[in-house]
């Protein structure tokens, strides 16, 4: 149970109004995007601002965007499915498409009427996950649309919800820890049901009664991410090839007040990691746990 004090009740309030991340000069899904299944259950309305998937019984939908990435910044605003979501997932995530893929995840595993969310974060190397982190939400994200954020760069993977961090994966390639940064990735979507495992283990089934079940996204923003056109050569590889484009992105780490915002929110909303999990590893936590700040 999440408790507060009443500094930690200012600091929300504080967040609320000022760390929202503000999505300027906004893409548009015509361009960015392609709905890639689900017969005509994901939908880009509203003259391309918004996009929506939908779930029923027999399908889920998807879409992927046009481009690949090979580091940078991408935000996305998303509405989850609201009331009953028991059994759905959705998926936002950055993947490669070799078979030992690289690949940056959230997933949202809805719950039921009433009960949060949770957020599941992993991040993948060759072809290995096992990364996992998950978190509450400190706001009903079925009420409005919020940011999720992936900052991802040679230095670090840093995972943030309206503006507010709440992971940092570091390359701790010394230590033989294998970091994401050769494959370009795509993003991907999907709204899919997981009733077999994602609510509880799978103990609550899905209520086929309240669907279809519906996710929104809307405010899409690449600008900040290097397009990936052959190997080798991204739209950041000169200094002159994109004039939005933040080159500060590519050496940026968590400050020390960022670190405490990191801390605040893993102290208070964190309901699973693997670096604390001595069951699954009892032979001891991966290596990266004691040299990063995936557990505080």
């Amino acid at each position: 149970m999440v408790c507060f004090s009443s500094l930690m009740l200012l600091v929300v309030a504080i967040l609320a109004t000022s760390l929202v991340a503000v999505i300027s000069a906004a893409g548009n899904f015509y361009q960015d995007a392609e709905v890639t299944w689900g017969d005509g259950r994901g939908k880009i309305l509203n003259n391309g601002q918004l996009l929506t998937l939908s779930l029923d019984k027999t399908s889920g939908s998807g879409f992927q965007s046009r481009n690949e990435y090979l580091f940078g910044k991408i935000d996305m605003q998303l509405k989850l499915v609201p009331g009953n979501s028991a059994g759905t997932v959705t998926a936002y995530y950055l993947s490669s498409q070799r078979p030992m893929h690289d690949e940056i995840d959230f997933e949202f595993l809805g719950n039921l009427s009433g009960d949060p969310y949770i957020l599941h974060t992993n991040v993948f190397t060759q072809g290995k996950g096992n990364r996992e982190q998950q978190f509450y939400l400190w706001f009903d994200p079925t009420a409005d649309f919020h940011t999720y954020s992936i900052l991802w760069n040679p230095q670090c993977i840093i995972f943030s919800v309206d503006g507010m961090p709440i992971r940092e994966f570091k390359n701790l390639e010394f230590i033989g820890v294998p970091f994401p940064k050769n494959q370009p990735t795509r993003i991907y979507s999907s709204l899919w049901d997981a009733e077999n495992w994602a609510t509880r283990g799978g103990f609550i089934k899905t209520d086929w009664s309240s669907a279809p079940f519906t996710a929104s996204y809307q405010n899409f923003n690449a600008n900040n991410a290097c397009v990936s056109y052959s190997p080798g050569f991204t739209s950041c590889s000169s200094s002159g090839s994109t004039s939005s484009f933040n080159r500060a992105l590519l050496l940026q780490e968590l400050d020390s007040t960022s670190l405490g915002r990191m801390k605040w929110v893993q102290e208070n909303y964190m309901i699973y990691s693997y670096c604390t999990d001595t069951n699954r590893y009892s032979q001891g936590i991966p290596p990266e746990c004691a040299y990063s700040n995936l557990n505080f």
